[in-house]
């Protein structure tokens, strides 16, 4: 099954294989399903065409994949131009939500360590 360009996993439960789109979480699949009236623990490859076409009338009736990753850097581009702190932070590429940053905000900064010690600069000797 396709949903804008985006194949659902078929060996999935469809309440889990809806959440393969952007923009749609665990909530929304529920909503949908629930519109709907199809049972949440269906496989994407047991739906008939009508249960198929009534999914993707109303997933695509939200604003998900392109329409909302263009709004969403619209977002943050608008932030960044009128030098609001968030902006600043989507900027620099730091933790924008008020993270500490002494730890804990390696995967934002690009300073990820598999293991502990490994990232960390070797002393120089004396």
């Amino acid at each position: 099954m396709r949903i804008l360009g985006i194949t659902l996993p078929e060996n999935k439960r469809i309440e889990a294989a809806l959440t393969a789109i952007y923009g749609v979480g665990r909530s929304r699949a529920r909503h949908v399903l629930l519109k709907t009236n199809i049972d949440p623990s269906i496989k994407p490859k047991d739906l008939t065409l009508e249960q198929e076409n009534a999914i993707r009338k109303l997933v695509e009736s939200y604003k998900i994949e392109g329409d909302l990753k263009r709004e969403v850097s619209g977002n943050i581009k608008r932030l960044k131009d009128i030098k609001a702190y968030r902006g600043l932070r989507h900027a620099r590429h730091l933790p924008v939500n008020g993270q500490r940053t002494k730890t804990n905000s390696r995967t934002v900064r690009g300073n990820v360590r598999k293991t502990m010690g490994s990232g960390k600069r070797k002393e120089e000797k004396k």
